[in-house]
């Protein structure tokens, strides 16, 4: 069983078993190594760093596992320009996407407010909400340093609804 680095199963291996998906030695080191990313890696950077645990791993079993997952409703493929696809674990609650333009660094954040807004213009139009996505492009302000933002984003995410 793989397991992260506390010793239990990882989140994304987790989600494979529940779906019934077999899991090879090879899918167990691609979930571990998709579960432990703090970042929104593509294809080439997850096969990088499980050929990193196991020299047997491929750069094809890398895809066709990203391809399985994605089916199966366990990864989301994110487009953030670049033109190279992004993965990210499936995740419950809101969350949303801040694009530097610049960088390329993405930060993620939760906003409460802007859940709410939503939910309210869709009822509003007859709807319920059943999901969303927002994913801002934008430039980092020259005199805004990355500990501020840092510390904005950490304040968010306390109070949003991103489990």
């Amino acid at each position: 069983m793989a397991t992260d680095r506390n010793g239990l199963q990882t989140r994304i291996e987790r989600m494979c078993m529940e779906r019934g998906l077999k899991m090879t030695g090879q899918r167990r080191v691609i979930a571990r190594v998709l579960s432990e990313a703090h970042d929104h890696p593509d294809v080439e950077e997850l096969y990088r760093r499980a050929s990193a645990l196991d020299g047997r791993i491929s750069v094809a079993t890398v895809y066709r596992t990203v391809r399985l997952l994605e089916e199966n409703g366990i990864l989301e493929r994110r487009d953030f320009g670049g033109g190279r696809a992004r993965y990210e674990a499936t995740e419950e609650g809101d969350h949303y996407h801040l694009i530097d333009v610049e960088s390329g660094q993405v930060v993620e954040f939760t906003h409460a407010a802007h859940a709410e807004l939503l939910r309210q213009i869709t009822a509003s139009l007859g709807f319920e909400l059943v999901s969303h996505r927002l994913e801002l492009f934008a430039r980092r302000l020259p005199d805004v340093a990355q500990e501020q933002t840092d510390h904005t984003v950490q304040t968010e995410q306390k109070g949003g609804s991103r489990p």
